[in-house]
Parts: C-alpha cells; structure tokens; sequence
C-alpha cells in the first residue's frame, strides 16, 4: 500500500503556482459553494451531517456530536494579513453549535488544524481525536487530546468507535518539520451506522483495504478540489474522477464530496470539482448515491 507524500516539487511549477495563489487571495475567483442558512432543529437529527464548509462537517451518529478538520477562521494560513481567505463563511458559527462531544483533525495542514478554532473548542471542553504527533498542537492550544492514534489504531468516545486508517498525503506546517506529523483518514463507527472522512488524500490502493478491514461503510466524505495542476496536486490530492474511484473501492453507500468552494487553493476553476464528481459518478452507476451539498446544508444518510 502506497502512503508516501510527494516529492519536492520543482520550482518551475511551485513558484508560478504560489504566485497565482497571492493574485487569488488579492482578487477572489468566482465560482464559490452555494450556501444556505442552516436550521438549528435540523442540527438534532440523526443520523445526519451538516456540511460547515471545506472539509468541516458537524455528525449527529448514534447519539453522538462530532466535528471533522473543524476551521472557522477567515482564512488559512500561518499568517493573519496573507493568505487563502473564506470564501463562504461557516455554515454553522461556532457559537450555534450545539454540544460536541468530540473533535477529528486528519492531519496538520493550516485548512485541516486551525488553532484559532481549536482554541475555541478547547475552551468549551471538546476533546480531539487526532493521528500520532498532531497531539502537540493541540495540547499547546489548550485542548485535550482523547486519543493519538497510528493508522489502524482505534479508540471508543462518546459511545462510538474511531478508527485512525492511512491516507495518501503529507504533512507539514512549515519549513522545517515537513512529515514529522502522521496524516491519516477516520472511520467511526456507531450501533446502527459507520462514517469515513478522508481528510486529505491522493488515489491510493488503501481505499480498497480500508473498505474490507472497516465496511461496510456508510457513508464516506472524500476531498474533491485542490487539483492542479496535477504535476504538483496528483500526487496528495484526489481529482473528482478519482473520488469517484474512491468511493468505489471502499464500497461505500453513500458518498458526498468535499474540499471545494470554501477556500482558493489550486487552480482548477472554484466550481469545476462538483460539476465533474457528479457527472462521473453518473458516468459510474452511482447515480444519488454520490453528492454535493451547499455550506450550511444538513442531510440525513
């Protein structure tokens, strides 16, 4: 099973592509996730999720609330003047949430650990569950760290199972402790019901593994945007035909896309990733049972 991250990009490509990224950040794209206002009620319902942008959604499972990557920050970056701004804003603000009982972050990337938000969590008692060396982040935040796993570890947290499951990505936030950090996907599972959140990952033989060690699943929130160009993006990023392959292999139910329309992050157009992963999926056979949802959105799965 291939988890390696990439290799250094050249600077032929990086540097025109971080250039494009300043440009974007000055002058925002069109083509940003539709959004709608989110029904506190619906926010009860279970089992259901509520998409609170990128790759944050808030989980109502088997009477248990938790929160995936959550980042509530205006923008992404390690710097508060510069960088990738929100295009949309939450979904649900931070203080409309209702309980949570506990927090997923997949790795250390700044659109997937956002320390302001994890702050605020930890100021309200939310533990997290996160993969081996994520920890630190959190407990210098002020949080608490319920479990720090290797991939195929798994703890139980708030009457669920969370199993930590390998990814194809990197991790890194700055630079001089690029992969010192795990970055890793999570399966929860429930009485009735199991989730996966893949965080941020490339194709990767693992999707099948994970399918047949953890299934059947659900349903399953795979990354969609952040693609090119491909020469730097293929190698940690799935495109949206390769969700659709994804989803495929793990064998999934149900699987929504994710990782689009929140943030400018690469270079595809904002709105291109839906329109392919839907029109794949319906390429594929999986008609409904792939979708998107608008930031604020709640489904039942």
């Amino acid at each position: 099973m291939t988890t390696d991250g990439p290799g250094r990009v050249s600077a032929r490509i990086a540097l025109p592509f971080f250039r494009r990224r300043l440009w974007a950040s000055l002058r925002p794209r069109p083509g940003a996730a539709p959004f709608v206002p989110f029904a506190a009620a619906a926010l009860d319902r279970n089992p259901a999720l509520t998409w609170i942008g990128h790759a944050t959604f808030f989980f109502r499972l088997d009477g248990a609330s938790f929160l995936t990557d959550p980042v509530f920050s205006p923008r992404v970056s390690p710097l508060s003047f510069a960088g990738p701004s929100r295009l949309v804003p939450p979904g649900v603000p931070l203080d409309a949430l209702p309980r949570v009982d506990f927090a997923l972050l997949s790795h250390d990337h700044y659109d997937h650990t956002d320390l302001p938000s994890v702050r605020a969590l930890a100021h309200r008692g939310v533990p997290f569950v996160v993969p081996t060396g994520v920890g630190g982040l959190v407990r210098e935040a002020g949080g608490t760290v319920a479990a720090e796993l290797r991939w195929w570890e798994a703890t139980e947290i708030a009457g669920v199972c969370v199993a930590c499951v390998p990814a194809r990505h990197f991790s890194g936030r700055g630079l001089t402790d690029r992969n010192r950090r795990l970055w890793a996907g999570f399966v929860v599972t429930g009485r009735e019901r199991r989730v996966y959140h893949a965080g941020d990952t490339a194709l990767f033989d693992g999707f099948a593994e994970i399918g047949h060690r953890l299934g059947p699943i659900d349903l399953a929130t795979l990354p969609i945007g952040a693609y090119e160009p491909r020469a730097m993006m293929g190698p940690v990023h799935l495109n949206p035909e390769e969700a659709v392959a994804a989803a495929l292999a793990l064998g999934t139910r149900h699987v929504v896309g994710m990782h689009f329309g929140t943030f400018d992050l690469a270079d595809e157009p904002l709105d291109e990733p839906p329109r392919r992963f839907l029109a794949e999926a319906a390429h594929r056979g999986l008609g409904d049972r792939a979708f998107t949802m608008a930031i604020g959105e709640t489904r039942l799965f």
